[in-house]
């Protein structure tokens, strides 16, 4: 179990740096999407018993994450009509390097935590405060609106992540609050995407610093 569970966790690390290091907004919008896909069958794995409610859960966090989100991206995309993120406050390379750097102090942090037996020798740790961290550089790193929501949306997988070290407790409990959480939040940001494109025709955030009273 925890060779398939590492594998998965390992996958969505490597995702993590495939957005830092990726300028195409398609690409970061498509990789956001498998990392959801890929940490939301986790659940599954994770439960060596089945359990109805948590495949439901772990099947709606698949759709939502992997499907209705990106579509809704892909489609602000399209009416905003960019593709590129071209003059980020942080550059691809320089991202990708603190991308991997924040891999590797993960990994080390990880190691030095008091993990319960059930925990110690998996990725969950590590691969949660990696994707936190890649979360925030893309949100602090980046100037179009659609990278700062893959960002926010990769930092909540981090939190999914953590969320599922307490499963076998309260499994319904947790994937239920994490997914409200998601959802409220992606409605939220597509608003202020929305509001954004409205007002200047762009979805440069660096725009909002124009606003006056």
């Amino acid at each position: 179990m925890n060779q398939t569970l590492n594998l998965l966790v390992g996958v969505a690390m490597g995702l993590n740096l495939l957005a830092l290091g990726s300028s195409r907004l398609p690409s970061v919008i498509r990789t956001m999407a498998v990392q959801g896909v890929v940490l939301g069958v986790l659940p599954l794995v994770i439960e060596q018993d089945f359990d109805w409610l948590v495949a439901l859960v772990a099947l709606v966090t698949v759709a939502v994450k992997g499907f209705v989100i990106p579509t809704m991206l892909r489609r602000a995309m399209r009416s905003a009509n960019i593709e590129r993120e071209v003059e980020p406050f942080i550059g691809f390379v320089p991202s990708l390097l603190l991308g991997a750097v924040g891999t590797i102090a993960a990994v080390a942090v990880a190691g030095a935590l008091p993990l319960l037996p059930e925990h110690t020798g998996t990725l969950l740790v590590p691969g949660a405060l990696a994707s936190v961290f890649t979360g925030f550089v893309l949100m602090v790193g980046r100037v179009k609106a659609i990278s700062q929501v893959c960002g926010y949306l990769i930092l909540e997988n981090g939190i999914y992540l953590f969320g599922l070290l307490l499963i076998h407790s309260t499994p319904l409990l947790v994937e239920s609050g994490i997914l409200l959480d998601l959802t409220v939040g992606v409605f939220v940001i597509g608003i202020i995407v929305d509001r954004i494109q409205r007002a200047f025709d762009s979805l440069d955030t660096r725009k909002l610093t124009v606003l006056r009273e």
